[in-house]
């Protein structure tokens, strides 16, 4: 079998693949032939997001993929890499010769993890998408242009993702460690529980380099105060309101948008869903509010499928989805 695609996901926790031909995706998911991740995440230096070590894990589990699905060669290749904005000019000046190359690719897009989020999430509809996660993003389209709201980090924004409820919950931990107003005696017993007496907090935060991770591994501990602990509740109301400032900065203003809300901070449950909920209501009256198809890889899949057929309706944007024809493809 020939003609294949190639969809992949590349973040913080590593690399996802699929492998299909073009008539797999008719109902939106990565199920395609076949399938691999590596749990290395793709390192990034003074070059941005780096290509040779991307394709030293790629182009292993691809040509694994052919011999177990029959898929002779990818006429189409969709990378979806976290951080292509700001860091994928050698990606964008490498990748596409190099899977030429090495995989005979024909046409290769490559998209901010925000794009292939929402082409997961909601596929080619005009709305918006909230990807929350250990931070925090919102993408929407009106099908002629991309913006985006927020994800500038976790010193600077992700207002309302993992890491920023994990550090509002240490911050009212300590304000009852200190005897101020607005303190939680609940959350100070459970950051002492999880890390210790928090005189020690800032010796072992500030010096992490995975200090997102760290905040965010607070905010399930926050959620599970919510229901006792009215410092807490009003955290999560923060940052549901936070989360849908975000949505409404990117939604097209007419006609029936589409929202969806993707990531693992949804897995905290009613305790941030229910006024999540209410807050879209009240700043998004006229979206239509939808839960998310599928994920990051979904839209990679989605975004390959298309590309494939001639139907891609996602609009191009270097910093978010760039398509190319490689130089030397089959």
């Amino acid at each position: 079998m020939s003609g294949g695609f190639l969809a992949v996901d590349s973040g913080g926790s590593g690399l996802r693949v699929v492998v299909g031909a073009a008539g797999d995706d008719a109902g939106g998911g990565s199920g395609g032939l076949g399938r691999r991740a590596s749990r290395e995440p793709v390192r990034t230096g003074a070059r941005g997001i780096d290509p040779g070590h991307l394709m030293a894990q790629l182009v292993p589990m691809a040509r694994a993929l052919t011999a177990e699905t029959g898929v002779a060669g990818f006429d189409t290749v969709v990378v979806g890499a976290a951080g292509l904005a700001t860091l994928g000019d050698a990606l964008r000046a490498e990748l596409p010769g190099a899977l030429a190359r090495e995989l005979g690719a024909r046409t290769v897009a490559l998209a901010a993890d925000a794009v292939t989020a929402y082409a997961g999430a909601i596929g080619p509809r005009a709305g918006a998408v909230v990807a929350a996660g250990t931070g925090l993003i919102a993408t929407g389209t009106d099908l002629t242009r991309w913006r985006r709201a927020d994800g500038w980090g976790h010193l600077l924004g992700d207002c309302g993702g993992g890491a920023w409820i994990g550090r509002a919950g240490l911050q009212a931990a300590l304000r009852a460690h200190d005897g101020r107003q607005g303190g939680s005696a609940l959350l100070l017993a459970r950051a002492e529980e999880r890390f210790g007496p928090v005189a020690g907090l800032p010796g072992q935060l500030y010096p992490r380099t995975d200090r997102p991770a760290v905040l965010a591994s607070f905010a399930p501990e926050v959620a599970a105060c919510a229901a006792g602990d009215p410092v807490a509740a009003e955290i999560l109301r923060a940052a549901a309101r936070h989360m849908a400032d975000s949505a409404a900065a990117v939604c097209p203003a007419g006609g029936e948008p589409r929202v969806a809300v993707t990531g693992g901070l949804l897995k905290m449950g009613d305790p941030l869903v229910v006024p999540l909920e209410e807050e879209l209501a009240k700043r998004l009256p006229h979206a239509r509010r939808t839960a998310a198809e599928g994920d990051p890889l979904d839209g990679s899949v989605r975004i390959a499928t298309a590309l494939a057929t001639g139907s891609l309706a996602l609009p191009g944007d270097e910093g978010m989805l760039w398509v190319t024809t490689a130089p030397g493809g089959r």
